[in-house]
């Protein structure tokens, strides 16, 4: 069973009051869902409809925003490879990160995924909602990470240093209905873990999210329940905690009948961001991991998991 936590208070400033069903929640099933979480409905009901209207265009309308090397814009059908899957992922997906313009330092030092969001140039209110989702979905991560913190015995703010340049990716996913005659291991999102540090996720009413249950080794459904968030543990943060708070695998398959849509967003440090599990109290030969980036370890993860990269690669 996937604990549902009332986040109420930890927005309104006491990131203590969730910090016990926070760390429980992490240290068994790696998911659980936070309600009142503070994203006003019109700011996500305005990002849903920008996403139908955006992925019921024709496939070269999409793809003239096609997903670049800074993992902005459309990623087609087909073309995202979940490590270890037999099959590409069955959905469409569009993405966007913080908006720096080309003259911001890091753009210029060639710091990887930074730069411009690849907008739809017709599409202004688009880029609005989606926008407005992206920063309200910040703040919430924000107030989520303190309470994390908290959870860990470290102080509220120990996060905040890590993510005054963050490197947030929000997606707008479309999942068009199962086919029928599928393979048993075509999958819309094949069983994988998320890459980054924490992952907040808005579902329709569709279903098909099931996580893989540690105890019992059996998929369970995460359904959608109304006026909450799916939270689940990202592989960084694993590694950050030295596996106390460790990543579960995920997958989806749209089973509904009809088209699916679902909003990730992958709430991410700066890029340099040290992560190193010394920082929240490891003993040093008791780490797992040797010290890393942010940065580094979710490219390493997005260069193995996207078509286009390899794509990218091949063309020098």
């Amino acid at each position: 069973m996937i604990p549902v936590i009332d986040f109420a208070a930890a927005r309104n400033g006491d990131p203590a009051a969730a910090a016990a069903a926070i760390r429980q929640a992490c240290e068994t099933s790696g998911f659980f869902y936070i309600a009142n979480h503070g994203v006003p409905q019109p700011v996500i009901e305005a990002a849903l409809a920008q996403a139908r209207r955006f992925f019921h265009q024709p496939q070269e309308a999409k793809r003239r925003v096609a997903i670049n090397a800074r993992h902005r814009g459309f990623n087609a059908l087909g073309d995202a490879l979940m490590y270890e899957a037999r099959h590409p992922d069955y959905k469409e997906f569009y993405s966007i990160g913080l908006e720096l313009p080309e003259d911001d330092p890091d753009v210029l030092a060639g710091e990887k995924l930074r730069g411009p969001n690849n907008w739809p140039a017709d599409m202004p209110e688009f880029r609005a909602a989606l926008w407005a989702y992206y920063e309200a979905m910040g703040a919430c991560g924000a107030d989520l990470l303190r309470s994390v913190a908290v959870s860990l015995d470290a102080a509220p703010d120990f996060f905040a240093d890590k993510y005054r340049k963050r490197l947030q990716r929000t997606q707008i996913i479309y999942y068009p209905p199962h086919p029928p005659q599928a393979e048993a291991d075509q999958f819309g999102l094949a069983p994988h873990t998320d890459f980054g540090c924490i992952t907040l996720l808005w579902q329709d009413d569709s279903g098909g999210l099931e996580v893989l249950e540690r105890s019992s080794k059996t998929w369970i459904p995460a359904p959608p329940i109304p006026g909450t968030l799916v939270i689940n543990v990202g592989d960084l943060l694993g590694r950050w905690t030295n596996d106390r708070y460790a990543s579960t695998p995920h997958r989806v398959v749209n089973r509904s009948g009809h088209e699916r849509f679902s909003i990730a967003t992958f709430y991410d440090p700066d890029f340099k961001a040290p992560v190193d599990p010394r920082a929240l109290g490891v003993a040093d030969g008791e780490s797992h991991y040797p010290p890393t980036t942010a940065g580094e370890h979710i490219l390493g993860r997005i260069e193995r998991s996207f078509g286009y990269r390899k794509k990218l690669a091949s063309a020098g």
